[in-house]
């Protein structure tokens, strides 16, 4: 049974910002208006000054408990999965996770804390996916090592996991990938075995939607032309942004597992999650959004009610997601 409950428009109403996630927002504008520019950087510079952390925002620590594993693509190169299993219950599942940072930066290391409560709230085992980086591995090398890690947990490499449940799911460019992935799957190898799909902030059209484009240059985290690099980096010139292989949102959408959109009315993809759940919806499957007033790109990334609000709808969307599957 198809179903989404659309936000109110008031939910759009500068007044409805909550003080805290004022602030939030013109403490992130200050910051990135004085930090250098990124692109004056290679993306190599970018991501070792990630990694050491360097960046605009400081990084979690590590999970002392996260393990490390090596699966090997098509070709032979190695694609690295980061593990969390739950540590105060039993697992009844397995997440399957794409980290975002537009197709060119990011690793899984970097959710560690989110994926962390993730899996001992849900009791599902996380398998976050080192996937290839554009511009040195472009469009499709992402998907494709997302569709295989998919294919490994799904097949005999994955019968270490609880399999009862499975869910999959990213932020930002990991929800593009989730639902590249979902695709895929279906469409190459008749295979639908996810029950949930965790899709927060996804950039669903690499066309760009609306939002994207007139954005302007304000960097909430994300601006016009920084989303516009990324896609530069990602999908090699001679090959159509609209295309649905590139850019899901005009994808074939059916069969698609019940999905949570989660978007804040700050995010310049807010029209890529309000469009993707229209046509989710419209192609017969389950779809819920939540929309958040004066969310900005990945808010769920700060330390504030609006974030642990939405952390929570996550994880009762995904629980109830469980719940019904093992009833059945």
């Amino acid at each position: 049974m198809s179903a989404v409950e659309w936000p109110s428009p008031d939910i759009f109403a500068p007044e409805n910002i909550d003080g805290e996630t004022r602030d939030l927002n013109e403490s992130i504008l200050a910051r990135l208006a004085a930090a250098p520019d990124i692109w004056s950087f290679s993306l190599p510079e970018i991501r070792k000054a990630r990694a050491a952390g360097r960046g605009s925002f400081p990084l979690p620590p590590p999970d002392r408990h996260a393990i490390e594993q090596t699966i090997v693509g098509d070709d032979g190169h190695p694609i690295g999965l980061r593990i969390l299993h739950p540590l105060t219950r039993a697992p009844r599942g397995t997440y399957l996770h794409f980290h975002g940072g537009g197709w060119v930066m990011g690793t899984a290391r970097e959710n560690d804390l989110r994926l962390r409560r993730l899996v001992e709230v849900t009791g599902l085992s996380a398998v976050s996916v080192d996937y290839r980086l554009a511009p040195e591995h472009p469009f499709p090398a992402a998907i494709d090592d997302c569709l295989t890690a998919a294919l490994w947990l799904v097949g005999e490499g994955g019968s270490e996991f609880d399999r009862s449940v499975l869910a999959i799911g990213g932020e930002s460019a990991g929800a593009h990938l989730t639902v590249a992935t979902l695709v895929a799957l279906r469409d190459r190898y008749q295979l639908t075995p996810f029950a949930a799909a965790n899709l927060t902030a996804g950039c669903f059209d690499l066309s760009l939607t609306p939002s994207v484009r007139n954005w302007g240059s304000d960097k909430l985290i994300l601006n016009t032309r920084d989303v516009e690099k990324f896609v530069e980096n990602f999908v090699p010139a001679t090959i159509d942004r609209r295309d649905p292989a590139v850019s899901p949102l005009f994808a074939d959408l059916v069969d698609m597992p019940p999905a949570l959109f989660s978007c804040g009315t700050a995010d310049l993809l807010i029209d890529d999650t309000l469009f993707m759940a229209a046509r989710w919806l419209a192609a017969g499957n389950t779809a819920e959004i939540d929309i958040a007033p004066g969310g900005c790109h990945v808010f769920q990334s700060f330390e504030t009610k609006l974030a642990e609000a939405s952390h929570e709808r996550i994880e009762t969307f995904l629980n109830s997601r469980i719940d019904a599957a093992l009833a059945t």
